[in-house]
């Protein structure tokens, strides 16, 4: 889809649909609402009198506008989507109006459509940021992986062009920063979508590393490395190698260099991602129903090999590096065993109490290579445990840390971008259950406080180093479409980690 700024009348656009919107409770359309309205005879008006239009938060009314009756008015149709209570209007509001309007108007057959900025008049938004929230809402809402579905369904047919629409010149500048913005996250969030909605006989460690090589190239600044078993073996990394030894598909580190303040290196930071690209659960097999996502097991890799694409084209002044240690975790005869020790990159000796606790086994290497390197502050990102959905359910991904500023940081990120993240404890009685009785530490501390022992078993390998443990195991797929997250992989976590390292150094 292209999304483009137009100064000029939204009744004189010669499109499919003329987008406009209304808060509930208003009793007569005002604004560029209030112009269409005249423009088509008060239809609009006549529609919130007799009760069709109420203005209510996901309310779509679609008038249609052929015919002689509205000659001089250019769009086939008038869309009027309802804001819901103005008291309650937000950009994640404005980003849910604007998905549900495209899904819409792909149902109808329409390809091009104008509409007006909601939000920006008596919203109360800045114009540059309701632009951003509505072309990303677009884009992110009208998101389709249909890739291996012979028969195409009547709701393909996409729109080709969506056109903001603002009387005012002046804005143009500022609605145009805001799109190209929302098309760089948006792009971001939709290629971790379709890394993550792959088959996983099609998504395997070394299809993930080459899906990074694709994403990085082409984008200044960044650059991609991957690496192989035996350079995983040469560091030591052997929490890492247990889970890939029961796989016939080699493992891939996967390392992704954004250098935006190359004068200074310590002002840096790593994002890092579990990149299990299947998880059978080892010897400790899942039930087949538990099996069933578990393609999906790579998201927190997906999201950190996709943000970091979108931060190496909007350029923070900071150096930014993303790192998956990717591999399946399979059941076999050469398959890690319960009760076997493995010593960690870090020197740790680690008692394998369960197969199926294998991310934060890679993690553990993953954060020791960051810090070796030099990391000064790191945010991992993981599809860990079920335990964090029986925690949050499905409306908040679980942080963890060891540093409330960062921690802080990566929540407001997360609140700017409209993926609400809940911080829970590191508390000293959780920790306790990680304790082994022949090695440094077991892999997991039991079904109590599942999500918290586990983020203590990685905080065992951050140690000082400023860290945020991000726990997507109920974020990271929807089982049905609401606002601008469709059905499927909602490629979670990607504008939190950009909109945070935007935070963290300011945009050149």
């Amino acid at each position: 889809m292209k999304i483009e700024a137009a100064t000029g009348d939204l009744s004189k656009q010669a499109v499919d649909a003329a987008v406009v919107n209304i808060f509930s409770g208003a009793k007569r359309p005002g604004g560029a609402t209030g112009a269409v309205d005249r423009a088509i005879g008060g239809v609009i008006t006549d529609l919130i009198g007799r009760g069709e239009v109420r203005g209510e938060k996901g309310e779509i009314t679609v008038v249609h506008t052929v015919g002689k009756a509205y000659q001089g008015f250019e769009p086939a149709r008038v869309i009027v989507a309802g804001l819901g209570k103005q008291s309650e209007f937000d950009l994640d509001a404005v980003r849910s109006v604007s998905a549900n309007v495209a899904r819409l108007l792909r149902t109808i057959g329409a390809r091009t459509a104008a509409t007006v900025v909601h939000g920006a008049g008596v919203g109360g938004i800045e114009p540059e940021t309701a632009a951003e929230a509505l072309a990303e809402g677009a884009l992110l809402g009208h998101y389709l992986f249909d890739k291996y579905k012979s028969k195409k369904d009547r709701d393909d047919r996409g729109l080709e062009t969506l056109r903001i629409v603002e009387l005012d010149r002046s804005k143009s500048s500022a609605f145009q920063r805001g799109i190209e913005r929302a098309e760089t996250l948006s792009s971001a969030a939709s290629l971790a979508r379709d890394l993550v909605n792959e088959p996983a006989n099609v998504m395997t460690p070394t299809k993930l590393a080459e899906a990074a090589q694709t994403a990085a190239r082409g984008i200044a600044g960044l650059t991609c490395e991957i690496l192989d078993r035996g350079y995983a073996e040469k560091q030591g990394m052997r929490a890492y190698l247990g889970v890939a030894q029961g796989s016939v598909e080699p493992p891939r580190i996967i390392v992704m260099r954004y250098r935006g303040d190359a004068r200074r290196p310590k002002n840096n930071i790593w994002i890092v991602g579990k990149g299990i690209t299947f998880d059978s659960g080892g010897l400790s097999l899942k039930p087949s129903d538990g099996m069933t996502q578990m393609k999906g097991d790579m998201a927190g890799g997906a999201a950190v090999i996709s943000a970091i694409t979108a931060i190496a084209t909007l350029k923070p002044k900071m150096n930014v590096t993303a790192l998956v240690l990717a591999t399946e975790n399979m059941p076999s005869g050469s398959a890690q065993r319960v009760g076997d020790v493995v010593r960690a990159m870090s020197g740790k000796y680690i008692e394998i109490a369960n197969t199926d606790a294998e991310g934060r086994l890679t993690l553990a290497d993953a954060l020791t290579y960051a810090k070796q390197e030099g990391a000064q502050r790191i945010v991992d990102v993981a599809t860990l445990t079920g335990a964090a959905v029986v925690a949050l359910g499905h409306g908040n991904t679980a942080a963890f840390s060891n540093n409330d500023e960062l921690v802080e940081r990566v929540i407001a990120a997360g609140k700017q971008r409209g993926e609400p993240i809940w911080r829970l404890p590191l508390d000293s009685i959780a920790k306790k259950q990680n304790e082994s009785k022949i090695a440094d530490i077991k892999n997991t501390g039991g079904r109590a406080a599942g999500s918290i022992t586990g983020a203590h078993f990685i905080g065992e390998f951050a140690g000082d180093t400023p860290w945020v443990h991000l726990d997507i195991a109920g974020t990271f797929l929807a089982d049905s479409t609401t606002g601008w997250t469709p059905e499927g992989a909602t490629g979670v976590m990607v504008r939190t980690l950009t909109q945070l390292a935007l935070d963290l150094g300011a945009r050149r």
